[in-house]
């Protein structure tokens, strides 16, 4: 199956932030490899600012360096890659300040009329301060967007300030909030697999679903985070952004259409059906938990605070709740969530748990029977499972055995699977809103998070220990087994 390529309209991107880590890691990568696809018009130009003092010459060969060291050799294409090299330029700035300015401006100013897409990879303390800055250079023109990067705000009062400054200056139709979870192939797949078959969704509810487990999970420590990880902590970090995006495509009702406001009117009904907990129940409904010393697969590692370099720390590295969608389609139905840093395995994935038949008809010695489970893989090894009970093969008997139909991406699909960014940089170009936050989803993710985090505050309890490789505290595993449930781990 060979997949579509659509060209773009001309564009430029002006990526503040750009000699950082976020730009070098995925944007430039993800940029090279839709040019790599023959999607961006001869005309697009990737422009990086930073504080950094570069010539244009300095950066490219920085961008050269970050495709070459983050893009699969397989991928790397010379003739392509100088040809990519030659749409990047560079303006040494300071985004709050006045200089370099006028020098994006008359970078710019041969082009008025071309989509322009402002990315703020920069801390989020500064979007505000930089959208102000374009508009008082006369640079936000009719066509164009500004794409931020989580965390909006660390809680609902922070969030709507931010959503303010940013708000001021440009409409909310030209604001994209990028969540890179949504750009993954498997979660937009989630959305087919509901809305194209008729076999989920008349089973989709209360009465035939028994739990929902989410899991986000992280085999990597701090890295080179430290100092932004320490302030946020797992809730935050995670929870509050792309689990709970994962939690409104998996329980959204079907949209009228596929529209970008319809999909997130849907979402965002969802996150205000959240019902919110009590200082009590957060006590018994989540559990905090902070790494301790360990081994990966790569053997034996540090703890949070040996990594951190200090005696003491209240954030937490893993998060696992019991939450409660109260509406009519999934009242009772617990949906449970977990991420952690230091955890096994990486893996992201969405589990539907079905209830079990109301009778058996076979005989003790056929086996146990287990109820039907889908398991959807955002990574790594993208896929769905679907597990079911079928009769082992050859005589003897009725011999019942619980196997999955699996369906892989890689092997389904002989096309490269592209990074979530290369899908929501493009949708940015295109107009497209579905795939990214809207402030009123954003507020009210935060309004449902901010009393747990309250509540957590208060009791003054630091996190319960677990060891790095584990699956986390035992009062998470406990959190599933005191309703006759376990976590699903393959």
């Amino acid at each position: 199956m060979v997949a579509r390529i659509i060209t773009v309209d001309p564009f430029d991107i002006i990526v503040f932030g750009g000699s950082g880590d976020l730009s070098r890691r995925k944007l430039l990568p993800a940029l090279y490899q839709r040019d790599r696809s023959g999607q961006l018009p001869a005309e697009a130009r990737i422009i990086g600012t930073s504080r950094r003092h570069m010539s244009d010459e300095e950066f490219r060969d920085m961008a050269r360096d970050a495709i070459q060291s983050f893009v699969s050799t397989s991928d790397i294409d010379e003739e392509v890659l100088e040809q990519f090299i030659a749409r990047v330029g560079y303006v040494p700035m300071d985004a709050t300040g006045s200089d370099g300015w006028s020098d994006l401006a008359a970078k710019l100013s041969d082009a008025p009329d071309r989509i322009r897409v402002f990315y703020l990879a920069t801390a989020p303390d500064i979007f505000g301060p930089i959208c102000a800055q374009i508009s008082a250079h006369g640079l936000a023109s009719p066509k164009s967007r500004v794409v931020i990067e989580k965390p909006v705000g660390k809680d609902l009062e922070s969030a709507q300030a931010l959503n303010d400054a940013v708000g001021k200056i440009f409409p909310e139709s030209s604001i994209y909030r990028i969540d890179h979870y949504l750009g993954k192939e498997t979660v937009q797949n989630l959305m087919a697999l509901r809305f194209a078959n008729s076999l989920f969704e008349p089973i989709w509810n209360s009465k035939y679903v028994d739990h929902v487990q989410i899991t986000v999970a992280e085999d990597l420590g701090l890295e080179t985070r430290a100092g932004y990880y320490d302030t946020a902590g797992a809730m935050r970090d995670m929870m509050q952004n792309h689990i709970l995006q994962l939690l409104c495509l998996t329980a959204m009702e079907v949209p009228t259409s596929l529209d970008a406001d319809r999909v997130r009117d849907e979402k965002l009904k969802v996150l205000k059906s959240l019902k919110p907990m009590s200082t009590a129940q957060v006590a018994a409904m989540t559990v905090r938990g902070q790494y301790t010393a360990g081994a990966s697969t790569k053997g034996p590692v540090r703890g949070y605070l040996e990594e951190l370099e200090r005696p003491t720390s209240m954030t937490e590295t893993f998060v696992a709740l019991k939450a409660e969608v109260s509406n009519w389609r999934w009242a009772g139905v617990p949906f449970y969530l977990r991420t952690g840093k230091r955890l096994p395995s990486r893996v992201s994935e969405i589990v539907v748990q079905f209830r079990g038949i109301p009778h058996s008809v076979f005989e003790e010695a056929a086996g146990t029977l287990q109820a039907n489970r889908l398991v959807v893989r955002v990574q790594p090894d993208e896929g769905v499972r679907l597990w079911l009970m079928i009769k082992d093969p050859g005589p003897g008997g009725m011999r019942l055995q619980y196997v999955p139909l699996d369906m892989s991406f890689a092997k389904a699909f002989s096309v490269r699977n592209p990074d979530a960014y290369e899908r929501l940089i493009m949708d940015v170009v295109r107009g497209n809103q579905t795939l990214f936050m809207r402030r009123d989803e954003v507020e009210a993710a935060w309004s449902w998070i901010d009393p747990i985090q309250d509540a957590w505050a208060a009791t003054n309890e630091p996190p319960k220990p677990y060891r790095a490789g584990t699956w986390g505290p035992s009062s998470a595993i406990a959190l599933l087994e005191r309703d006759g449930r376990t976590w699903h781990e393959e």
